[in-house]
């Protein structure tokens, strides 16, 4: 088996996700990032990742589509011959916030068939992947990190499917860090509070100044950088005696104040 381990990351070429990319690549890892754009819309963030000298794999595809799905994790065994790790970080926001008493079907069924169906059914076929290399060789240790949100328990009524989408995922965490637990896979959350991107661009100024107004204790916007050292520290091994833990990036939003 090649020795050089490997980690699958939707949603990779931008933001959050590229981000999580280039932080393993600089650690050595062989890096396959799947996403919806054209190679060449996303030859930045390829760039980006291929930078510190391993092997890239750049995978067109839709985690709402079965076929998609499968290509992805051949598409791994066929380039690495191991999946290390995956990372469930796709996900949209409705493309216009609507109030739920007049949020149509359309929106819901955008959202939560990317965030969440695709997420569960990302998971299922990697995580039986992982348990074949498991039963394969006792020396690999997968792990599983779906990148959830603060909106998993936030309440924000003009989106209320991204929220609902967000909550289901921390169900999805749940569920398998307890069924894969017997094969030794590990599964996490991580949860972003208010992170700097291209999905928080047109209400920057409205978190400029909540953050100002002590929102947060830590009176910063988070980073994809952020997100990155923590899913570094979840590949590390060095949290192997936690599954189905939950961390909290997000300038400590989630502690109750008074």
């Amino acid at each position: 088996m090649n020795k050089q381990k490997s980690i699958l990351i939707t949603g990779g070429s931008r933001g959050i996700g590229n981000a999580i990319a280039r932080q393993m690549a600089k650690e050595g890892y062989g890096v396959a990032i799947m996403d919806v754009f054209d190679e060449a819309e996303a030859k930045c963030g390829i760039e980006a990742v291929k930078q510190f000298g391993w092997p890239v794999l750049y995978i067109k595809g839709d985690i709402t589509s079965a076929k998609s799905r499968r290509q992805a994790i051949d598409s791994v065994m066929n380039t690495f011959a191991r999946l290390d790790v995956l990372v469930n970080n796709a996900g949209v926001a409705p493309k216009k916030r609507m109030d739920i008493l007049s949020t149509t079907e359309e929106s819901f069924d955008f959202v939560t068939g990317i965030n969440l169906k695709g997420t569960f059914f990302m998971t299922q076929l990697a995580a039986n992947a992982m348990i074949n290399q498991v039963k394969e060789n006792i020396d690999i240790k997968p792990v599983i990190i779906n990148i959830s949100s603060m909106s998993a328990y936030t309440s924000s009524y003009q989106r209320g499917e991204y929220c609902i989408s967000k909550a289901g995922i921390s169900m999805i965490t749940t569920l398998f860090a307890d069924r894969l637990a017997e094969f030794g896979i590990c599964v996490y959350e991580i949860r972003p509070g208010i992170i700097m991107t291209d999905m928080t661009a047109t209400v920057r100024e409205k978190y400029d100044s909540l953050i100002n107004d002590g929102l947060l204790p830590i009176k910063r916007w988070g980073y994809p950088e952020d997100i990155a050292n923590a899913v570094s520290l979840l590949c590390s091994g060095k949290l192997a005696y936690s599954t189905g833990e939950v961390i909290n990036v997000d300038g400590g939003f989630h502690i109750r104040r008074l």
